[in-house]
């Protein structure tokens, strides 16, 4: 028996990217659409209603952005996956995605084999970050020997220094193993590491 297919919603303001993503998507046998949104608090109440696997979000949109919607969605329907697709690489809207609860970021200018690459591989539990964007990251890094993390980011990064696995992680914070990824990924952007080991040493030396 084949696995169900991985259930999308498409969130853009702009009607021939959203037609342009369902055709892409409709070419495959593993990925269905099953809603699309124009704006962000139109997202929300998709998501709410037909509860998809991943949500592939812009952030530039009118009313509510898609940093706002990716937060609302990820309070009000928890268990939705975010993924991000969007013209912006600057290391700012990175992290404020990646804040709000976004699993992944990818650029527009990405390949379309990318882009389903990148719904796989949230639904697997991964985190794909557009290696411009991963650059951005990097390169907003530089110069600061302390950035700023959240409370569970310094949580998550702790327990990795302490040799926990992420299930185990998520055990000791009461949180699922792929929100513990999504943490990793945003930690691990923010210091600059691409690998735990790098995590763990990063913390060791600054007393995490």
């Amino acid at each position: 028996m084949s696995a169900a297919p991985i259930r999308v919603v498409l969130v853009d303001d702009h009607a021939v990217i959203r037609a342009g993503l369902a055709q892409l998507l409709a070419s495959t046998d593993d990925i269905s659409v099953v809603g699309q949104a124009g704006e962000g608090q139109q997202a929300v109440d998709v998501v709410r209603e037909v509860r998809p696997d991943v949500v592939l979000m812009d952030l530039q949109m009118p009313g509510v952005d898609g940093v706002v919607a990716t937060r609302r969605v990820r309070a009000e329907v928890p268990g939705v996956d975010v993924l991000v697709l969007t013209s912006f690489s600057d290391s700012e809207r990175i992290l404020d995605a990646l804040d709000a609860g976004a699993v992944g970021y990818l650029l527009k200018d990405a390949d379309p084999d990318d882009v389903l690459a990148g719904i796989r591989a949230v639904a697997r539990g991964e985190s794909p970050i557009h290696p411009k964007a991963a650059r951005a990251l990097l390169g907003a890094r530089s110069g600061t020997s302390r950035p700023q993390l959240t409370g569970r980011e310094v949580e998550v990064l702790r327990l990795v220094r302490a040799g926990l696995a992420n299930k185990q992680i998520a055990r000791r914070l009461d949180i699922s193993e792929r929100t513990v990824k999504a943490h990793l990924t945003s930690a691990f952007a923010r210091i600059g590491v691409v690998d735990r080991t790098q995590a763990a040493v990063w913390a060791q030396r600054h007393e995490i």
